[in-house]
């Protein structure tokens, strides 16, 4: 029972870490001085939703999290790709 009691402890505390990476990241992408910023600022946080998505699946042993986690996952992939598109020639589409 100890080693299980150790995880979830650990598991929130990570929670915690992530969260505050989380807010880290919003304050830059509020306050970024640079577009360029301010994109790794958005792809990062969307790394670190999806750590927080995991963990919380971890946390509360449902399913459903993980498969949120791959949605964003692919979503803030889409949406860096699209934003240095953007940002190296001021046009989406070729």
């Amino acid at each position: 029972m100890t080693g299980h009691m150790f995880i979830e402890t650990t598991i929130v505390c990570c929670m915690v870490a992530v969260g505050i990476a989380m807010l880290l990241c919003l304050w830059r992408l509020l306050r970024g001085p640079t577009v360029p910023d301010r994109i790794l600022a958005l792809d990062t946080l969307s790394v670190t939703a999806v750590a927080e998505l995991m963990l919380l699946g971890m946390h509360l042993d449902s399913p459903i999290y993980f498969e949120a986690a791959l949605v964003i996952a692919m979503l803030g992939f889409s949406s860096t790709v699209v934003l240095c598109k953007y940002v190296l020639r001021r046009d989406i589409v070729e």
